[in-house]
């Protein structure tokens, strides 16, 4: 019901930053967070940063904090992640999420997803 498209996505040294970009697109009108996760090869799913889309009200993990920012453009109905002092753990296929119920960090709440956008960081 709601589509997802992320990209910015790339390779940058340790310590360089990149912004990573989610459009979203449907009936958007039914979304009340929107979430950043990622997933490195072998690993789960795991939460980055969500935020709701009228408050602007944010949480992040604790392994992002102070290095990543997440914003929103209601106008453009776009999320964004500016991830700054980035390091190699931070390597991993990101994607874009839409919750309908809460502000929340299980990824197993969202029930929207985009396909996702590679961020690689070389030490």
């Amino acid at each position: 019901q709601v589509q997802l498209v992320e990209s910015g996505g790339g390779l940058v040294q340790a310590g360089g930053s990149l912004r990573l970009s989610c459009a979203a697109s449907g009936r958007t009108f039914s979304v009340y967070a929107m979430g950043w996760f990622r997933q490195a090869p072998g690993k789960e799913r795991e939460f980055v940063a969500t935020i709701t889309w009228s408050g602007g009200r944010r949480y992040y993990a604790d392994s992002v904090k102070g290095r990543f920012t997440i914003s929103r453009d209601n106008d453009k109905n776009t999320v964004f992640l500016q991830m700054n002092s980035l390091k190699p753990e931070d390597t991993a296929v990101y994607y874009c999420a839409a919750s309908t119920t809460t502000l929340t960090s299980a990824p197993g709440t969202y029930a929207n997803w985009g396909q996702g956008t590679q961020v690689t960081v070389s030490s």
